[in-house]
């Protein structure tokens, strides 16, 4: 085994030749993503429609007062990011910044040609194996198309700001909005996969995880007791904790770091990584094959069955009362053919009588 300059063994990671990312979407990601994929020219009117958003000035903004990644500048983060694009076979780079922020945080950002921005505090507070995670993900949200939709969502959350005073327009857009943050959390489980298929350290990323919620320093930090605060956030409390949840997640386009930390935890348990690392993948050159009902089944069978195994006491009460309904329906039809039966046993008698 290998050592890096510090002396500390190197995982060596599996090159995943020709990776589509339908390998790392996320059910209910994909089942959105191949839908609007089969509306031909519909990225194109898309971009044609938000012509008047100025990418390219965009871009200018983080050209001007960001540093660009490469060989020379911030040599470190481009080797990691060289990294995780050569295991996920991703050839063409997209650009690469890094902006002044204290916060652990990164964001793929473009409409043409996507481009991917990270902080001061990713580069500062991450370690190698955590970094390449975190720019994995990114490269996930690039190569899955999501640049393009995130970005549409951002403009359209603008528009929602500027046309509160129109109340049916804003309430258009905010229905619109909703349903895209609701796409967009699934899509942050999908890149949460394309980050660790890009590390292929499943303690890194949960590592990086960790970070994103309390900072990057984790010598006081347990990584059992963070994944009991996953289960303890999934399924404990009340009634009352359940609607604190969800107003906590309505309105965000990321899922809570303990609830990512599960689904990713999750998805390893299930073996499809383990798959995914022994060559069993989807490839680029079958994209064309997908299937709009198969990828939408899939999708509604995800959220059946997070329906089904979900341990929130809302959710709880809603599949009892779902049962109890159904019950209710069935004693109601055996009564209703009960009382049928004997009525037309009554009729017989009554003719028989008569």
């Amino acid at each position: 085994m290998t050592t890096d300059d510090e002396n500390r063994p190197v995982r060596r990671r599996i090159t995943l030749t020709g990776i589509s990312s339908r390998a790392w979407e996320h059910p209910a990601d994909r089942g959105a993503l191949t839908a609007l994929r089969e509306l031909r020219g519909f990225d194109d009117v898309v971009k044609a429609f938000f012509g008047m958003w100025n990418e390219r000035g965009f871009r200018l903004q983080f050209l001007a007062g960001a540093i660009r990644v490469d060989h020379r500048q911030y040599p470190r983060v481009y080797q990691r990011f060289t990294e995780a694009a050569a295991t996920l076979d991703v050839v063409e780079l997209p650009e690469l910044y890094v902006s002044q922020d204290p916060i652990i945080n990164g964001s793929a950002i473009g409409l043409d040609k996507p481009f991917i921005v990270v902080t001061t505090g990713a580069v500062e507070k991450l370690d190698d194996d955590e970094l390449r995670a975190m720019l994995g993900h990114e490269i996930g949200h690039v190569r899955s198309g999501h640049a393009v939709y995130k970005t549409i969502l951002m403009i359209l959350t603008r528009w929602a700001a500027s046309l509160s005073w129109l109340p049916v327009g804003a309430i258009a857009l905010r229905a619109i909005i909703t349903a895209m943050l609701e796409w967009w959390r699934k899509a942050e489980l999908s890149a949460d996969r394309a980050g660790l298929l890009a590390g292929q350290d499943p303690a890194a990323s949960l590592r990086l995880l960790m970070k994103l919620a309390g900072g990057g320093d984790l010598s006081q930090i347990d990584t059992a007791a963070f994944l009991e605060q996953a289960a303890e956030y999934e399924s404990g409390g009340d009634l009352r904790d359940s609607i604190h949840k969800i107003g906590m997640t309505l309105g965000s386009t990321h899922p809570v770091p303990v609830a990512r930390a599960s689904e990713l935890r999750k998805w390893v348990d299930s073996g499809a990584y383990a798959e995914i690392l022994g060559g069993d993948y989807p490839r680029r050159d079958s994209d064309g094959d997908a299937s709009v009902a198969d990828d939408v089944k899939a999708a509604a069978n995800s959220y059946r069955e997070t329906f089904s195994n979900s341990q929130d006491p809302l959710v709880g009460l809603l599949r009892k009362l779902g049962d109890g309904a159904g019950d209710l329906a069935g004693s109601a039809v055996r009564g209703a053919r009960g009382w049928m039966g004997d009525a037309s046993r009554r009729g017989r008698r009554d003719g028989e009588e008569g």
